[in-house]
């Protein structure tokens, strides 16, 4: 998932395309390793990007970081966009790039929380989500977590067996899809209704997606009696 840029005291540093995974025909996962190594992150952080080509154009980018641990991001391509489709369509195996992060305090969870989880996704707003999810099981946490991930069609599902083996291996994660476009609707009350904790679970709420899908989520939360202060958003386009 990508957002603009945001200048910080954060120092560049040197990296480079180490693994690609591809994701979905038109996202795919980038590996980095990071000179002097990643410093570690908070999950539902991100990095920034910049590119500079031959003649010393420059273009950055900020993509939440998809890991638990070591630097990876996935990159859905937008069509028309500047910088996506290098990253998804051209990027290579070892070629430079710079990396500045890892940034954000806010849309952060922490395994120590014990809280009950929901994760709200739509689109590749799932991307810092699976970090979350990612880290939960690296350290073994029990916290009870829900993701409802709303995506166009089961072909466009980031993560798909990975998410498919985890609500299998994983106790206490549970997976909920919405296809949207199978079923010519979008999320409604009556999805997070049935498939998100109710509010006397006192959830801590993570919401992700385009602008208007989160602001549809976070009304419907509200509406459904959840405190807006346990409801953290982050949002693109």
């Amino acid at each position: 998932m990508a957002r603009a840029a945001v200048p910080g005291r954060l120092t560049w540093r040197k990296a480079a395309l180490r693994a690609i995974r591809q994701e979905t025909p038109t996202a795919r996962t980038l590996v980095f390793d990071v000179d002097g190594g990643w410093p570690g992150h908070v999950p539902g952080q991100h990095v920034d990007v910049r590119l500079t080509a031959p003649d010393g154009y420059q273009a950055q980018r900020s993509y939440s970081i998809a890991s638990a641990s070591g630097l990876e991001i996935t990159v859905q391509r937008l069509d028309g966009g500047e910088v996506s489709p290098y990253l998804t369509d051209i990027y290579d195996i070892s070629w430079p790039v710079e990396v500045r992060g890892p940034v954000g305090g806010w849309f952060v969870w922490r395994p120590a929380d014990p809280a009950p989880v929901q994760l709200i996704a739509g689109g590749s707003g799932v991307v810092p989500l699976m970090s979350m999810v990612r880290a939960r099981g690296e350290v073994g946490s029990k916290t009870p977590f829900k993701l409802l991930y709303s995506v166009r069609t089961p072909e466009d599902t980031i993560y798909a067996d990975e998410l498919r083996r985890r609500a299998r291996d994983d106790g206490g994660l549970d997976v909920q899809y919405i296809h949207t476009r199978v079923r010519n609707k979008r999320i409604g009350v009556a999805d997070v209704h049935t498939h998100a904790w109710p509010k006397d679970f006192a959830p801590s709420v993570f919401v992700c997606g385009p602008t208007g899908f989160v602001e549809t989520v976070a009304d419907i939360l509200v509406a459904l009696g959840h405190d807006a202060s346990r409801i953290r958003t982050e949002r693109y386009g």
